[in-house]
């Protein structure tokens, strides 16, 4: 009773039900999915007049705020390793790639190989993405660069 009445709140986005299960034989009910509701994104839109200085900045920050940690870290250091030296397509690659998928798993298990990409995000900065996810030097990548190398005179 208690998980029907929390999934009938108003103003709640989504909500998967039963929210309680017994504790039993180990069997765990199957999960059909038809209780979950996915707000639609709005749909991306390439900005094709947006300036390099203002493109670069702003996949800068959105490359720092995903939805999850793990692209977080992944993508706030390979924008602070690459964003510079893109060209303005590659940047318009980049931003298509991380703005127009709605699921940022996707995102995490492309460039991890964990999954292949749809057709349309198969390009050279995927594949620069996957190279730098591999971490062939081992570096020690446990949070997102401080904002300080913005501020460095360029090398």
């Amino acid at each position: 009773m208690a998980a029907a009445w929390l999934c009938s709140l108003p103003g709640r986005v989504l909500c998967r039900g039963p929210l309680f299960f017994q504790r039993g034989s180990g069997d765990s009910p199957r999960d059909s999915g038809k209780d979950l509701l996915e707000i639609p994104l709005p749909p991306w839109q390439e900005r094709p007049h947006e300036p390099l200085q203002t493109k670069r900045a702003r996949l800068l920050y959105e490359s720092r705020k995903r939805g999850m940690l793990e692209n977080c870290i992944l993508l706030s250091l390979f924008a602070k390793e690459n964003l510079n030296r893109m060209s303005e397509r590659q940047l318009n690659l980049y931003d298509r790639l991380i703005n127009e998928p709605s699921n940022d798993w996707d995102i995490y298990y492309w460039a991890t190989e964990a999954k292949p990409a749809p057709a349309a995000f198969e390009n050279e900065v995927l594949a620069m993405l996957r190279e730098f996810a591999k971490n062939r030097n081992r570096e020690q990548r446990l949070r997102q660069p401080d904002l300080e190398y913005l501020f460095e005179p360029p090398r």
